[in-house]
């Protein structure tokens, strides 16, 4: 019996697969830490629920994120 081999394709599809989880899941708790700390409750549920490849936890961060003391 022959062993089968997996595409290349594959393989790094696989792998961009990881990739944009492990971005996503980094976007996502920053956005949600932030969030939280400014007791935001309406934009930490919101982000928390909807998972959109990332998109909104950049979102909040680029736009409605309250800037703090450095």
């Amino acid at each position: 019996m022959e062993a089968q081999t997996v595409p290349v394709f594959t393989q790094w599809t696989v792998l961009l697969i990881i990739f944009l989880m492990a971005r996503d899941m980094v976007w996502k708790a920053i956005a949600l830490w932030k969030s939280w700390n400014q007791k935001q409750l309406a934009r930490f549920i919101f982000m928390f629920i909807f998972n959109t490849a990332g998109i909104l936890p950049i979102i909040y961060l680029a736009f409605f994120h309250k800037k703090g003391k450095k």
